[in-house]
């Protein structure tokens, strides 16, 4: 498959596109730094340098490539950024690069949300303007312009992958660490599974191609 990634050069993104690339897909990662395109490179993608928050659509459409089977929304704005750039990148980056897939005739969008996202969050703090923000992407990701899957994990670590999760409406496990995401992202993305669902993610028992599979029975 060709595969695009916008926001390569984030934890997540990273450890996803070497599993991809080891698969034998076709990778793009979108980052915006320049500086980071030696990283991306070595994780076995084809850097493309396009800030999410400056590109046009059709410019953006452009950097997916003439050929783009599945588009993941990586991105994001980081935690030291504050409320205006959850808007931006969270949820304006989000809708831009949906409309981009659309344009280019992308077959799977896929979202990584948070556990709590929600258009109508209340709060003013940073975090609360950030979980409306991708609920709100979320919102227009679910619009239906390209085929979909949202993935919203809880709170995230750095642990080494434990190779088993918890996936559904409602998990009820506690912090899941980025590589075991990275798993369960491309076992979506191989499987085209959950597709038109979003699915939570935390810890858990169930051996990650288990619980995808489960996803689809």
């Amino acid at each position: 498959m060709h595969i695009a990634i916008a926001g390569a050069h984030g934890k997540i993104a990273r450890l996803l596109t070497v599993r991809l690339a080891d698969a034998g897909h076709d990778v793009r990662g979108l980052i915006r730094n320049r500086d980071h395109a030696d990283d991306v490179r070595s994780d076995g993608a084809e850097p493309v340098i396009c800030d999410l928050e400056l590109t046009t659509v059709g410019d953006l459409a452009e950097a997916l490539g003439s050929q783009v089977d599945v588009v993941v929304f990586a991105a994001g704005a980081g935690p030291g950024s504050g409320a205006a750039r959850k808007e931006t990148v969270d949820h304006d980056g989000a809708v831009k690069l949906l409309r981009a897939a659309a344009a280019r005739g992308a077959e799977h969008y896929v979202m990584i949300s948070a556990f709590g996202a929600d258009a109508d969050h209340d709060g003013d703090e940073v975090f609360d303007v950030y979980l409306r923000a991708k609920g709100r992407a979320d919102e227009a990701v679910r619009s239906g312009l390209v085929p979909y899957t949202i993935l919203a994990p809880t709170s995230l670590t750095d642990d080494v992958a434990a190779g088993s999760v918890a996936l559904g409406d409602d998990p009820d496990g506690g912090p899941v660490s980025r590589a075991d995401v990275a798993a369960v992202l491309a076992e979506l993305i191989e499987r085209r599974a959950a597709i038109g669902t979003t699915v939570r993610l935390t810890a858990g028992d169930v051996p990650i191609a288990d619980a995808v599979a489960a996803l689809t029975s």
